[in-house]
């Protein structure tokens, strides 16, 4: 059964909303009229849910970055960022914020959700690591597990060398409201990813958790980020 928080009050700690698989284009829609309508007194709210295949393209993203999209539907959206794909088995998570409530500003808000992916890639005993520059969450190709930091300047030609992307995100912020979010990657058909060049670059490899050795589930995977978004958006 589906946990509703329109009737919470305000200072209720968010709860989560789970949408199942549900359309993109119209939980896209649906995200835009709850920012449009939502009042300083509107809850918090943190949508999850998996897509259909779909590309998705940032509201500045170019159209060379979609080399080869096939039957795959591509959106376009407010968010920003460039193209990204979602598809089963991946974790989307969608938390609609009043940030002037909650007490932060857009760099931390970005910050809090890429930690929160950090911790839940770290529950799972994968270590994760912020790229300048680039929004999202990587791992290490050879050792996914290992604690080591990125140390030294990254590779100029090659920023993502050894790296795999395992977590993307886009935000958009409307009146201090957010929506749009973060899909974590747990265990999907990769392939559509090589029709595109990730969030814009091209020859990013994208992984996710199953091809890294870790097997688990969709829920398990959307239970442990939903309780590490809660955590870390609080205000």
């Amino acid at each position: 059964m589906m946990t509703t928080v329109a009737d919470l009050p305000a200072n209720t700690a968010i709860a989560p909303q789970w949408l199942g698989r549900v359309d993109y284009a119209g939980t896209f829609a649906a995200m835009k009229q709850f920012t449009l309508e939502r009042s300083t007194e509107t809850p918090d709210a943190l949508w999850v849910c998996e897509h259909a295949p779909v590309f998705t393209q940032g509201i500045a993203g170019k159209q060379d970055h979609i080399l080869n999209p096939g039957d795959i539907p591509v959106v376009q959206t407010d968010r920003g960022g460039q193209v990204t794909f979602h598809g089963p088995g991946q974790v989307v998570a969608y938390p609609l914020i009043d940030l002037r409530r909650a007490g932060y500003f857009v760099k931390e808000y970005v910050y809090r959700i890429e930690e929160s992916v950090l911790r839940a890639l770290a529950h799972f005993g994968v270590t994760g690591h912020r790229v300048p520059g680039a929004p999202g969450i990587y791992v290490r190709l050879d050792d996914p597990f290992s604690h080591a930091a990125l140390t030294g300047p990254l590779p100029a030609g090659d920023p993502f060398r050894g790296l795999g992307k395992i977590a993307a995100l886009g935000i958009k912020v409307s009146r201090h409201a957010t929506y749009h979010g973060v899909a974590l990657n747990v265990d999907m058909d990769l392939e559509p990813f090589s029709r595109i060049n990730p969030c814009g670059y091209a020859g990013l490899q994208t992984v996710d958790l199953s091809t890294i050795g870790i097997q688990t589930t969709w829920e398990e995977a959307a239970t442990v980020l939903s309780q590490k978004l809660r955590t870390f958006l609080a205000p």
